[in-house]
């Protein structure tokens, strides 16, 4: 066939009862684990052409060709299966990736395999979908150079991992988390707890955190640090094909060993209206170079803004626990679920709880309205925050053993915790679970 083997048959062998472990293991934690595993998927700009038996598969691959982690990739999906592949890829050019769904029993599936083979251009990469659960006939796909085989019924987030681990660009090391802080309702405080949260995450792990103040006309982050702002973002955005690891870095501003901004001009001399991917490559660059990046994003609703929104690994939703930021709120968390089905819900802090002489609506009525609890409830506390605003400094500096202090410590722990724990695979429909089957009914007639 066409290039397409990725592993040796061996290797894939271990790589598969790796997978059916795993599999064994599953539990009402799975969701979570599978959004973990997702923190290290990118999948590059290809084009992919999928060629369906079945409407449930090709419902599948369109609903994961609208996530977030396929946006730099061009999906096409047609019915028709095996002989509609191989009758299209007769007169043109095939793809990156191409998917193939077919009903066929093993054999009429391997024939068809064999003549997509002789219309398929060198390079071309085969993922296969298929209704055979039998290990004789995987071996033969292997054989003949396919690059994956998922078990139907399948759904988009098993199709993503699986085409990352095809085609996808998987390495921990270099690819870093992006936490996007935004406000329900301006005034709530949401840069501040942004701030205070990078801050925290750069001395709890050691480890490198960019601060991006998207808030171009009015950012404070460069006073909240007391830091001249600098050329910054406005400098970045300027031209985003000149943007590369050399050039953020010198744009950034050094606060300390770990921590350093993308500051805010904070001027009105000239208006700022960005496109609605102006920030794509800023993300990626900052992604590959600088393991966790906090984006400040404004209170607005524009496509960039959303944009942004979709794209981060966490969503943080500040709110202040009254009628209008419960609206937003709700509003909000709902959009962002529907944008990012297989993702994680945001993650809302209420701020300001306990304001003296405020009417406010309790945390527990406020989470019960937008169907979302809390992961914080910061009290208000106007000395500290004040004293911190006015000296430029984090409230932990000023108020070490207060209450807020102690809260941004647990919400930074939420946030980067998830790097410790092990990864899920989410991959319980690939073949792994047919192999692990497979392999425990033999062990079990052997002890019979």
């Amino acid at each position: 066939m066409t290039d397409l083997v990725l592993d040796t048959t061996d290797q894939l062998s271990g790589k598969i009862f790796e997978q059916s472990r795993e599999t064994a293991h599953l539990s009402v934690d799975s969701v979570t684990e599978t959004a973990r595993a997702r923190e290290t998927v990118r999948i590059p700009r290809i084009v992919i052409e999928a060629f369906c038996d079945s409407p449930d598969v090709a419902a599948a691959i369109e609903s994961a060709a609208r996530d977030r982690l396929m946006a730099r990739t061009r999906v096409t999906v047609r019915m028709g299966g095996l002989a509609a592949a191989i009758q299209h890829y007769g007169q043109a050019a095939t793809p990156n990736l191409v998917i193939i769904e077919s009903r066929s029993g093993g054999a009429i599936y391997l024939s068809d395999l064999d003549r997509l083979a002789e219309v398929c251009d060198p390079g071309t990469r085969v993922m296969a979908i298929g209704h055979a659960n039998d290990i004789v006939f995987y071996r033969e796909l292997i054989k003949r150079g396919i690059s994956e085989y998922l078990l139907a019924p399948t759904d988009p987030v098993s199709l993503i991992s699986s085409i990352s681990s095809v085609y996808g660009e998987r390495n921990p090391d270099k690819l870093g988390q992006t936490y996007a802080f935004i406000g329900a309702k301006g005034g709530v405080g949401s840069s501040t707890i942004a701030h205070n949260i990078a801050w925290t995450i750069a001395r709890r792990s050691s480890s490198d955190v960019m601060i991006a103040d998207l808030d171009l006309p009015f950012g404070t982050a460069s006073l909240d640090f007391n830091l001249d702002p600098g050329s910054g973002i406005a400098e970045a955005l300027q031209d985003t094909s000149r943007l590369d690891e050399v050039l953020l870095d010198r744009l950034l501003t050094k606060y300390d060993d770990h921590l350093s901004l993308l500051s805010a001009p904070a001027t009105l001399d000239r208006p700022y209206d960005l496109h609605e991917n102006a920030l794509e490559t800023l993300i990626e660059v900052a992604q590959s170079s600088i393991p966790f990046t906090v984006l400040d994003i404004p209170h607005m609703w524009t496509s960039w803004s959303k944009n942004v929104l979709i794209a981060a690994d966490e969503i943080i939703i500040v709110a202040a626990p009254d009628l209008a930021n419960m609206r937003n709120a709700k509003n909000m968390i709902s959009v962002l679920q529907q944008a990012r089905p297989n993702d994680p819900p945001p993650k809302l802090v209420l701020n300001q709880v306990g304001m003296p002489k405020r009417p406010e609506i309790k945390p527990k009525e406020f989470a019960k309205a937008v169907q979302l609890e809390p992961v914080a409830c910061i009290p208000f506390d106007a000395q500290a925050f004040g004293n911190a605003a006015n000296k430029g400094q984090m409230v932990a500096e000023v108020s070490a053993k207060g209450a807020a202090a102690k809260t941004f410590n647990e919400v930074s722990d939420l946030l980067i915790g998830r790097k410790d724990t092990k990864r899920g695979r989410g991959s319980a429909l690939r073949l792994g679970s047919l192999l692990g089957s497979l392999k425990r009914k033999s062990d079990g007639s052997a002890n019979k």
